[in-house]
């Protein structure tokens, strides 16, 4: 069974890339498709089986011998255990549900079976990852999503902003893969194999244990863990290499759910929690996530209230929620940060879809100061995007009922109140990152569905629809306040004027995903939060498969009542401030930006990392390569060598034609003068 959930994304994959054109877009679509509803209908019963109990003991599928030299053995084998089925049914989920969503949101995309190739591709390499029972394997899965979210994202390849933000994407990644192969080196180095059980098995003995590194003695298990946690930075974007997250808009909106959604950006999480016994041994490894955590959350909070695109917000609020995954599992909290990846998939991914049908409707407009007054116009998605914003802002009551992030969200909080130290600290951090989520959240659906319609008579929209019939983009419209990504791609209907202008409803294959994942955005939470984070409850459920801390459950739900209620104070704050600001006195922002125009700026420009790293990277690595270029390449290499030579054959060839007279005499001379010195050589030696 595992082997078909697995391969069966991959062979569709073949079969629609390999098929292309001559395969045709509906053949493509409906073996990618149905590959992946297959792969997720094969995935829930092992999910269902663990948590219920009928399935207790991790299993591992041999597939092949990959590897064997000496004593570095690489089996290619599956591992099945509850981490494994957890991401197995988040994964397939999000994948099937986006694969049909885009039959209606890539309708008019002429190269279809290249689009759902490169998804079903993307779908089997993270499968591939969290399958692994080795560090080889889970590598393979590592680069492999890599590769697919750069052919994602830089899909419309015509579009230089979307080449550009793939490169940005890849480029990034790759300082962050730099961290994870020396740590998977530096682990081969320390336990002398590359198995993920063995490596978990021995972990514990080498506390206390010091190995050279950088002419420097440090703690062993400190430098292994904190090279893997470089790898899971740049995948799971926290704040140093977060700068690709935002620009990876540039794909269609299908790839952004799937990739901020459950997939590629969790991959870090993932690693942690698959290794946390290891990181368990590091005290100092288990702080700097913590507080790297805490600071990604805080950063992409901060950043997401100002941003205007509606992906984009959507984006930072990806960015946060990571934030809390990973000092959640800094603080121990294994169980709770992956209750909250689980939970976040459906909310978040029904969030970016939503978003897509808003975008569909205004026939790709992102703005959000260009919409207004839609739910009328657009009620199902109305309803969806409220449902995924009450789930990630943590609307419920306690001990009654809650959307998913109400359970997920909270228990992070509670367990680093619980855990203390540093714990302590991204408590306080959540509880105002909470805040901002629940403000930009709700200033996303305020601006979007609320108020006056700001579409209707739009010249602005009047672009957008002259822009999605293809007569290009509006040159001077990409302003300060927000960078925009225009959907690159042909819509159905006329071109309209603003008079006659009027937002759609999207088409039931858009629809019915957003239906489906508004249910797990709703009851996620309340179904399975015993299951995961419960002191015994959860302790069966993980059954080994990561590092569960019974203590820490148990104190978590012991915190006191403040700490309980706290996200639910900081949310009716962020929904009232953003009621007031965008529904009742809708001039507060422009005055607000006006007054404190120099933190607006700051955000604005997000916390200017990215002009930090073009000045401190990305210039000098271009005036290092223009200095190897001209002076190196052309005055050096070209000029000495190739070019030199040739010039050297071409100032020969003028002073040797001039003996190639033709006349005898000249030739007699020379062989006159030839000969006599050659009798002087003899002569004289």
């Amino acid at each position: 069974m595992i082997q078909l959930i697995v391969f069966l994304p991959l062979l569709a994959a073949l079969i629609a890339g390999l098929g292309n054109k001559a395969l045709g877009n509906v053949p493509a679509r409906i073996i990618t498709t149905g590959g992946l509803f297959i792969s997720c209908a094969l995935s829930w019963p092992i999910f269902i089986g663990f948590l219920t109990g009928a399935t207790s003991e991790a299993t591992v599928v041999p597939v092949l011998t990959w590897l064997n030299s000496d004593t570095f053995n690489a089996m290619w084998e599956f591992r099945v255990d509850t981490l494994t089925a957890t991401m197995l049914v988040v994964i397939t989920s999000v994948s099937a549900l986006v694969h049909l969503y885009s039959w209606g949101y890539m309708s008019d995309e002429p190269d279809q079976p290249r689009f759902f190739a490169y998804l079903s591709l993307f779908t089997f390499a993270m499968l591939m990852l969290v399958t692994a029972n080795n560090l080889l394997q889970m590598f393979f899965g590592w680069e492999g999503v890599g590769l697919a979210s750069y052919l994602l994202i830089g899909f419309w390849f015509r579009k230089p902003s979307a080449n550009a933000a793939a490169i940005k994407a890849f480029v990034v990644n790759r300082v962050g893969d730099l961290g994870f192969m020396m740590g998977i080196f530096a682990t081969y180095l320390v336990f002398d194999t590359i198995a993920i059980p063995e490596i978990l098995e021995a972990a514990p003995s080498m506390a206390g244990s010091t190995i050279g590194f950088l002419g420097f003695r440090f703690e062993t298990m400190t430098v292994i863990c904190l090279l893997l946690f470089v790898g899971a930075m740049g995948k799971s974007a926290q704040l140093g290499l977060h700068t690709w997250l935002p620009d990876a808009m540039e794909g269609p909106t299908p790839v952004s759910a799937l990739i901020h959604a459950a997939t590629m950006v969790t991959a870090g999480v993932f690693m942690v929690c698959r290794l946390s016994p290891m990181f368990e041994v590091s005290p100092t490894a288990m702080t700097v996530i913590t507080y790297v955590g805490a600071a990604t959350c805080l950063f992409a909070a901060t950043v997401g209230t100002v941003q205007t695109d509606i992906k984009r917000v959507i984006a930072y609020s990806t960015c946060s929620q990571l934030g809390y995954m990973f000092f959640a599992a800094g603080v121990g909290a294994y169980g709770a940060a992956m209750f909250h990846l689980f939970t976040h998939a459906f909310f978040k991914a029904l969030l970016f879809l939503g978003a897509g049908s808003v975008i569909h409707a205004m026939h790709h407009e992102q703005d959000m100061r260009y919409y207004g007054a839609l739910r009328k116009e657009i009620p199902i998605t109305f309803w969806a995007m409220t449902a995924g914003t009450l789930a990630i802002t943590g609307v419920g009551v306690l001990g009654v009922f809650g959307f998913a992030g109400f359970y997920s969200k909270d228990a992070i909080l509670e367990a680093a109140f619980a855990a203390g130290g540093a714990g302590t600290a991204a408590f306080y951090v959540g509880i105002f990152a909470a805040l901002l989520t629940s403000f930009y959240s709700w200033r996303l659906v305020f601006l979007t569905f609320f108020g006056e319609a700001r579409w209707a008579g739009s010249e602005h929209i009047q672009h957008a629809v002259h822009d999605a019939h293809g007569h290009g983009h509006d040159e001077h419209h990409d302003d300060a306040h927000a960078a925009h990504a225009h959907d690159n791609h042909a819509h159905h209907g006329p071109v309209t004027g603003t008079a006659g202008y009027k937002p759609h409803e999207s088409p039931w294959v858009m629809l019915l995903p957003l239906v489906v994942l508004s249910f797990g955005a709703v009851f996620a939470g309340y179904i399975f939060h015993h299951a995961f984070v419960d002191a015994e409850g959860g302790a069966h459920f993980w059954n080994g498969s990561l590092y569960f801390d019974e203590h820490l459950m148990h104190e978590m739900h012991e915190v006191p009542l403040w700490v309980k209620l706290a996200p639910a104070g900081v949310m009716l704050t962020g929904l009232l401030i953003a009621w007031l600001a965008y529904i009742k006195n809708t001039d507060w922002p422009a005055k607000f930006t006006a007054q404190f125009h120099v933190l607006y700026d700051f955000l604005l420009h997000k916390w200017y990392f990215d002009e930090l790293y073009n000045a401190i990277f990305v210039k000098p690595a271009f005036a290092i390569g223009r200095f190897l270029w001209k002076v190196g390449d052309e005055g050096i290499v070209d000029r000495f060598g190739p070019n030199g030579m040739a010039a050297l054959v071409v100032a020969g060839g003028r002073v040797t034609r001039k003996l190639q007279s033709g006349y005898l005499y000249t030739y007699a001379l020379v062989m006159l003068l030839g000969l006599a010195a050659a009798v002087t050589w003899a002569i004289t030696r």
